[in-house]
């Protein structure tokens, strides 16, 4: 086994403490070292070849779910980072706490160098994985670390020279690590300098939206310097008492963390937090003294809005145009306030739901409930576009771009959502090679038509929506795992139509807008025959489907006061079950009456027993949805009466009647 003699720390390094490491590393060769000792204590050998074992697709999409707040702060911040050191034989990687690879970007030929030695998504690179490494040491030694070609355990990564800064998160967690891996010829004192903001940036994004609900002060002693990398935040609960602080922070405040913790905001900051919230009214910087009576500029933010001990206040009501899906589901319900939250901002959405389940409902209902309304709703079936055809419809084209193109060229899709809202249906279905190029438009706010050579500014809201495993189709490769995690900053799910509780009201919302667009001959009510086959179909098209047959079947029942089971579509009533029908109770013969005859009809005999009434449907359908929400709930009745909309009282009362129902009762 060879695990002796490493150097100690490349002399032409001599000067990196100054440049880029911490200013109190005065011993970078003890630091290579240690890192050597625990490489050769793991059992490691130098002449090892570094492991290729890397998680499967799947394992490694779940890996980055439990990291996914830093993946999403980390990943525009590694775009810009990867964009200052583009063209230099080098790389960006994000690790996890462990070590592992999650996310890279790099130069195309230098990454299929890197993968020869495992540096690739999925990858351990811990200490003891691979040995004395920038990534594995960093995290170990919990500090920004270089380490240059043979200062590597492994002879195998000689050609690397690596920069790693570990990633901590709001309370001082280590979160994971960002770091800048290259051939070992092209190194450069200033790679270490860029890395390190990198990660403060990203420290900071983590920081800012890690505490909503708190009082989060932004200062430094140089008023320029607030609201920039170099900020100190500070956050504090409403009445003044110390959560946490950032790096900048931290050191700025000049105390213990033991002391932090025992401190206020007066304490820390001269003041009382109340007198801090009203200079914050004024949107003004303010003037606060440290322990150290070092005088810093401060600007006060406090995001959640004022609430009640003792009376909460009332939530705020859906916009008209969420409040219309509003039919008393719970799980839609649920829906609509998580998307009010986000209306007045351009967040993607991803909404989720079997085909039919009624998603470009609600994604034209958030273009309308949003600032965007007076601008373009454009929807794309991305499924229903040739793949040949899709690059042009997307993106556009100039004249003469292919064969077949338009004199003057198409806009595109993209273009034409310019200021408003592109909607995006059945989004996996859209080729890879385009998901590369949705991705950049994206990510540039510009889209370049096929065969212009300028790229055109777009500002668009984009909300997508999918009836597949978008996580099933990364782990398969199908699926651009950096799309979906920029497509997907709120995901929102519709309940299928046979698992909603709304079907009545539902039923009356889409039969007054059929009436407002045929007229007033077209009837607004169904029979109640026909209430119960609704219930107990099994709509495999969800609202789609059940649009179209109370379309058909108004058509059919205009100038009748309702809709009747002689309406509906042939063979729907075989749909709902086997036995299960009204048109032929609704067409049998009764009993004739003599009306020369006054003398009352003879009782009729006795009748063998009939198929359930309509109404006894109705009660089976709300007692089957009742059961199923109860067993969801663990048989709490509080529980399911509040996903169901109804009163506790009213479950109790279908309980009893189903009970008084059963034979022998």
């Amino acid at each position: 086994m060879h695990r002796a003699a490493h150097p100690a720390a490349d002399p032409a390094l001599s000067g990196v403490q100054r440049h880029g490491a911490d200013a109190d590393d005065t011993d970078r060769a003890g630091l290579i070292a240690r890192a050597h000792a625990r490489s050769a204590g793991f059992g490691l050998d130098v002449c090892h070849a570094p492991g290729y074992d890397a998680l499967g697709a799947r394992a490694l999409v779940e890996l980055v779910d439990a990291s996914r707040d830093l993946y999403r702060h980390a990943l525009p911040v590694m775009e810009t980072l990867h964009a200052q050191i583009a063209n230099t034989d080098s790389m960006v990687l994000l690790t996890d706490s462990s070590g592992v690879i999650l996310h890279s970007l790099g130069d195309g030929e230098f990454v299929a160098r890197a993968r020869r030695v495992a540096l690739a998504p999925g990858v351990s690179w811990s200490e003891p994985s691979k040995g004395t490494n920038a990534i594995g040491t960093a995290l170990a030694e919990a500090r920004p670390t270089i380490v240059h070609a043979a200062e590597h355990f492994l002879q195998a990564n000689h050609q690397l020279t690596c920069s790693c800064a570990p990633i901590a998160g709001p309370t001082g967690q280590i979160l994971g690590a960002l770091d800048v891996s290259g051939d070992h010829r092209g190194f450069h004192r200033h790679t270490m300098a860029l890395v390190r903001m990198s990660a403060q940036m990203i420290e900071n994004h983590l920081f800012a939206n890690h505490f909503p609900e708190a009082v989060l002060v932004r200062f430094h002693a140089r008023p320029e310097f607030v609201g920039t990398l170099f900020e100190g935040m500070a956050a504090f609960t409403p009445d003044g008492a110390f959560l946490a602080a950032n790096r900048s922070g931290l050191f700025q405040l000049g105390l213990a963390p033991q002391s932090l913790a025992l401190s206020g905001f007066a304490e820390l900051f001269g003041q009382p937090v109340r007198m801090a919230m009203q200079a914050r009214a004024a949107g003004t910087l303010h003037v606060l003294t440290l322990p150290s009576r070092v005088q810093v500029f401060a600007r006060i933010e406090y995001r959640a809005a004022p609430v009640s001990v003792r009376q909460p206040l009332a939530e705020e009501p859906l916009p008209p145009a969420l409040a219309a899906l509003d039919t008393g589901d719970a799980a839609v319900a649920a829906v609509l306030r998580r998307v009010r939250k986000v209306s007045g901002r351009d967040i993607p959405i991803l909404v989720q739901g079997r085909t039919g389940a009624g998603k470009e409902w609600l994604a034209r209902a958030i273009h309308a409930a949003s600032p965007r309304a007076n601008g373009p709703f454009v929807a794309v079936n991305c499924a229903a576009i040739p793949e040949t055809l899709i690059e042009a419809e997307l993106f556009g084209y100039e004249e003469g771009a292919f064969t077949g193109a338009r004199r003057r060229g198409s806009a595109g899709k993209l273009a034409q959502a310019h200021g408003g809202t592109l909607f995006l249906d059945e989004i996996g279905d859209m080729p890879l090679a385009q998901q590369v190029r949705l991705m950049r438009v994206l990510q540039e706010r510009a889209v370049t038509p096929l065969g212009a050579a300028h790229a055109v500014p777009v500002d668009v809201r984009v909300v997508c929506a999918t009836h597949r495993d978008l996580r099933a189709m990364i782990a398969d490769g199908t699926f651009r795992e950096d799309l979906y995690y920029r497509i997907n900053a709120l995901v929102v799910t519709l309940p299928a139509l046979r698992e909603r509780s709304d079907l009545p009201v539902l039923v009356g919302r889409i039969l007054q807008r059929q009436q407002e667009e045929a007229g007033p001959e077209s009837p607004v009510k169904v029979s109640a025959q026909v209430l119960a086959l609704l219930c107990i179909h099994p709509w495999p098209g969800n609202i789609r489907q059940l649009a179209n047959v109370l379309r058909t079947a108004a058509i059919l029942a205009e100038g009748e006061a309702e809709i009747g089971c002689e309406h509906l579509p042939e063979g729907f009533e075989q749909e709902c079950g086997e036995g299960v029908g009204c048109r032929a109770a609704a067409a049998a013969p009764t009993p004739a009456s003599d009306s020369s005859s006054s003398a009352p009809s003879a009782p009729s005999a006795p009748s063998a027993p009939s198929a359930p009434s309509a109404a006894a449907r109705i009660r089976d359908c709300e007692a089957a949805l009742i059961r199923q929400a109860l067993e969801r709930h663990g048989g709490n009745v509080s529980h399911a009466a509040r996903e169901l909309g109804v009163s506790r009282n009213t479950i109790y009362r279908r309980l009893k009647e189903g009970t008084d129902d059963e034979p022998g009762a």
